[in-house]
């Protein structure tokens, strides 16, 4: 299993795909987003469920996190299956985000990631994207990595996907 943690912007996404590109076996890859997706509409503006504020901070609720949570043990039964899965993740609460895959994956090999993007970068590609808040990307760049520690580090502020892709390719035994 890889996971993939980095802010909004930051370029996880592109990795995931081109890492399905490069890898010679099928990773299925699975991102916070698409949960988000699959969330009721009503989820995705309460205080139960996430909400995204003007200014880009995003507040988790105790419904998202009992649905979230659901999610990581769902993500993780999948590994142990056998699936090789890519994770392409936010850790808005840094170190504890990172704990809570931790305890749902304990047995399985995980090749943790940074993805690191330099916060003017990610901001300018969150204004070109058009499908953010803007603010999220400096506001996440950052925090998503304190107290998280990573088996690799990979920055796309002037690295391209596919060659960051390589990169965590060549650390997949």
């Amino acid at each position: 299993m890889i996971v993939l943690n980095g802010g909004s912007s930051s370029g996880k996404s592109g990795i995931a795909r081109c890492l399905q590109a490069v890898l010679p076996d099928p990773w299925p890859a699975f991102g916070v987003d698409t949960l988000i997706q699959a969330m009721p509409a009503s989820m995705r503006a309460s205080d139960a469920g996430i909400e995204f504020a003007p200014d880009g901070e995003v507040m988790a609720g105790p419904e998202f996190r009992t649905l979230e949570t659901a999610w990581i043990e769902g993500v993780a039964t999948m590994a142990r299956a056998g699936a090789r899965v890519v994770v392409d993740e936010i850790f808005l609460g840094g170190a504890a985000s990172q704990q809570r895959w931790q305890k749902a994956l304990g047995g399985v090999r995980v090749l943790w990631v940074g993805v690191r993007c330099e916060s003017a970068v990610a901001a300018a590609r969150e204004v070109a994207r058009g499908d953010r808040v803007t603010g999220m990307a400096a506001s996440q760049a950052d925090v998503v990595h304190q107290g998280v520690i990573y088996d690799l580090e990979v920055d796309t502020t002037r690295s391209e996907s596919m060659e960051c892709a390589r990169i965590i390719a060549d650390r997949i035994e």
